[in-house]
């Protein structure tokens, strides 16, 4: 049949529709190197891929039955079939010689046989070989006879004796038909020459003559000697021999010496190719007579041949989940040997999660047998070992390399749990602080990383920012460490799988204080430069606490460390500075040559790079007691000038709203001393009583409650003067008069007596704290007269 001819129908044989052959990739696969047949999936038909020869494809074998393979996917599944090759006469007999030549006596008698060669016919059947014809003669007929391997062979007989002197040569035409239909045949030219008398023909030994042969026989070994014997003397007794109805192929393999008759091994015996060899030997005399003898030639198998594999079917690349016993490849093994040479086993070289399981006709399925990790070993080269059971073990390998495709198994995994980071304020913006780093154990896409901020709740912008590809880490805005000294964010850490998969790391943010804050000074405040200051007594000693300098820094650290000093000073020799309490102090004891007026600069500087400072003016008054100090200010103040209406309008609030204060704290006052008087009448001390009231009048008793905050300074807190003189004794005092009953020489010694107490050098006894009650009633009595004047230059001193 020509090439694409049909074979079959697989599809309507199987009953598999032509869409199921395709979804499971049917293929077909031959035995042997050469692919003889194709599958068509869209049909489902079978056909020869090449015109198929029996003679060449079979060319010793009666029937031809080629084998196959239908192999499909999805489940695997193997299916097995054979197609027979019919003969069809297409060849004719043929003679190996187109001229045969017979040397006959002429004294042998009718009877005698003569072989001749055979015809080869490659069809087989009733299409191969099946009788002779000889063309009409008068000496001749023809004898047919088989042999062992059922060839027939040709005999010529002779019928009536020859006659030299009659007839020489007789030419005959032997002719070899078929039973094909039309039948073919082929002719051959047999001459035979008459001879003149020989009375001995040669004589074998043996008519067979029969050997065991290994199949690894090397050239030129000896296989064995045939002998004729010919009595006759002369030419007509020495004998030649020859091969004669011998195949070609045995020719090729074997060669006979003419002149001793040994039989040596010419080319390679193969054990598969032909198991005996037959072959016919002449012996012939010089006088033409011959006589013939059979060598027989048993091959003996050798473990010659090493087990073939021959892959199938393979799959280069399972997944990684792949569950135990997936199907990894399809093979077989063939040795061409026989018995236990034939014989073979297969196994899995190493220690690999893989196993061999035999299907059947030496087919064998490569499988998974454990749970694969592409992050262990990402592919396999798995070597497959065949041999066989001969008593010199043949083997062979075939090596197989099976990529492991990566499943997303593996979630990113950041190198640290926390990732700290440090940044100076005053950053710029965009700067980069470092970079955190996650890595992945998948490959490709599973191991592609991106990195993001979790977001926070509450919070709608963070500080910081993420290269989503490489992990760096970005300030976005200035930072204040003033504001914010730390802060953490979540990053998260995803790859690209499908689903992906994610971690979580902390980033801790630090913000490193720089020196950007001045000191600040609270006390005294920088708005009231213009007051009086603060004012020390000329018996101050060495050591007086003058002032204490409050500042503060916003900054931390070191930045944050301050330090006092004097900058400028009237009397650099009087003041000193503590270094770290900003304590203003005397150096030495006051002077009469000294300034009544001093003004201090206290420089505070904080110790950052580069320092930060701030100054703050003192002004100090050196008195002898602090009415003279006051009546200082009150006439150094400057007067008012009208400033029109509008100032008017001014003094008039100012005046309405401190009655209506001074009406309030009176009467919560008030209120106040009845409920301590009801309470504690008990408890509360009573003074002595200095002066009679027919001499100085009755004092009134006053309740004060002084409240200080937390570090108030012992200068703080002043006992002044009053500023009207004492009413002279006997002269009745006038209402309200009896809170000026003081002199003035007395209260400078309350206030002296004050301040020393409130140092805490000297206690308070009862006499001098009756004496301050009535000090005080004089003082909030220049109060009142002071604010209805329009001038309270003692509220920034209280």
């Amino acid at each position: 049949m020509e090439r694409d001819s049909f074979v079959a129908n697989i599809s309507k044989d199987l009953g598999v529709s032509p869409s199921q052959l395709a979804a499971r990739k049917a293929r077909v696969v031959s035995e042997g190197n050469e692919q003889l047949f194709r599958l068509n999936r869209n049909t489902g038909v079978l056909t020869a891929k090449e015109s198929l020869d029996r003679e060449e494809i079979c060319p010793q074998s009666d029937t031809c039955r080629l084998f196959f393979k239908i192999f499909f996917d999805n489940p695997l599944q193997l299916i097995r079939g054979e197609v027979e090759i019919r003969d069809v006469n297409d060849n004719s007999p043929v003679f190996p010689e187109k001229e045969m030549v017979l040397e006959i006596l002429e004294t042998t008698p009718p009877g005698s046989r003569f072989p001749l060669q055979s015809a080869r016919d490659k069809d087989v059947g009733i299409n191969g070989l099946q009788n002779y014809s000889l063309g009409s003669n008068s000496h001749f007929s023809l004898a047919l006879g088989a042999g062992k391997d059922r060839v027939k062979y040709v005999e010529l007989v002779l019928q009536r004796q020859l006659d030299r002197e009659e007839q020489r040569e007789l030419n005959l035409l032997l002719t070899a038909t078929d039973g094909g239909s039309p039948p073919r045949s082929g002719t051959a030219q047999v001459r035979v020459v008459v001879l003149d008398a020989n009375d001995n023909i040669p004589v074998f030994g043996r008519e067979v003559y029969e050997m065991r042969l290994a199949e690894n026989s090397p050239r030129g070994q000896l296989v064995l000697r045939v002998a004729a014997a010919d009595p006759d003397e002369g030419s007509n007794g020495k004998v030649r021999y020859g091969f004669t109805q011998t195949p070609e192929r045995s020719r090729e393999l074997f060669e006979l010496n003419p002149d001793t008759g040994e039989i040596r091994v010419a080319g390679n015996l193969d054990f598969e190719e032909a198991k005996s060899h037959e072959m016919v030997v002449r012996a012939t005399d010089g006088g033409g007579l011959s006589a013939h003898c059979k060598v027989r030639v048993e091959v003996l198998d050798v473990n010659d041949n090493a087990p073939e594999i021959a892959l199938t079917s393979l799959t280069t690349s399972i997944p990684e989940d792949a569950p135990p016993r997936t199907v990894v490849a399809l093979f077989s093994v063939r040795d061409r040997d026989s018995g236990d040479n034939g014989r073979t086993e297969c196994t899995v070289d190493g220690d690999l999660p893989f196993s061999l399981t035999p299907t059947f006709d030496n087919y064998y399925e490569l499988r998974t047998n454990a749970a694969l990790d592409r992050e262990r070993t990402a592919e396999y080269n798995i070597t497959i070992t065949a041999m066989d059971w001969g008593t010199m073990r043949l083997s062979s390998r075939e090596s197989i390399l099976v990529q492991i495709s990566d499943v997303n198994d593996n979630p990113p995994e950041f190198t640290q749990e926390i990732y700290t980071m440090t940044v100076t304020e005053n950053n710029s913006p965009m700067l980069r602080i470092g970079s955190v780093n996650a890595t992945d154990a998948d490959t490709g896409k599973n191991a592609q990383v991106r990195y993001t901020l979790v977001q926070q709740e509450g919070k709608e912008q963070s500080e910081v920012s993420v290269n989503s590809e490489n992990g760096d880490v970005y300030i976005l805005r200035p930072l204040d460490y003033e504001e914010v000294r730390a802060f953490e964010v979540a990053v998260r850490a995803a790859d690209g799988g499908s689903p992906p998969l994610s971690a979580q790391a902390m980033l801790r943010v630090i913000v490193r204080d720089e020196n950007d804050n001045a000191p600040v000074v609270l006390y005294p405040s920088p708005d009231n430069r213009a007051a009086a200051g603060e004012l020390v007594p000329r018996w101050a000693p060495t050591g007086y606490l003058v002032a204490k300098v409050v500042a503060v820094d916003a900054d931390a650290g070191q930045n944050a460390w301050l330090s006092y000093e004097l900058a400028k000073a009237t009397e650099p020799a009087l003041f000193r500075v503590g270094l770290h309490s900003g304590e203003v102090r005397t150096a030495r004891p006051v002077a009469e040559r000294d300034t009544p007026r001093q003004r201090l600069v206290v420089l505070v500087r904080d110790r950052g790079q580069p320092p930060h400072s701030a100054t703050v003016t003192l002004g100090i008054v050196l008195v002898d007691g602090f009415s003279e100090a006051h009546l200082r200010v009150s006439e150094e103040a400057p007067a008012a000038e009208p400033d029109g209406p509008l100032t008017l309008y001014l003094i008039a609030s100012l005046a309405c709203v401190s009655a209506l204060f001074l009406a309030t704290a009176v009467a919560a006052v008030v209120a106040k001393v009845r409920q301590t008087r009801r309470s504690e009448a008990e408890t509360l001390p009573t003074f002595p009583q200095t002066a009679t009231e027919s001499d100085a009048g009755s004092l009134p008793r006053y309740v004060y409650d002084v409240c200080f905050a937390a570090g108030t300074v012992n200068s703080e807190f002043r006992f002044l003067r009053p500023l009207f003189p004492c009413f002279p004794a006997g002269l009745p005092p006038g209402p309200g008069e009896q809170r000026s009953s003081m002199c003035s020489q007395e209260a400078a010694n309350l206030g002296a007596e004050g301040d020393w107490a409130a140092q805490g050098r000297t206690p308070l006894s009862e006499d001098t704290v009756r004496r301050a009650a009535e000090a005080a009633c004089t003082a909030n009595r220049e109060m009142e007269l002071n604010v209805s004047s329009g001038q309270n230059p003692w509220l920034t001193h209280q």
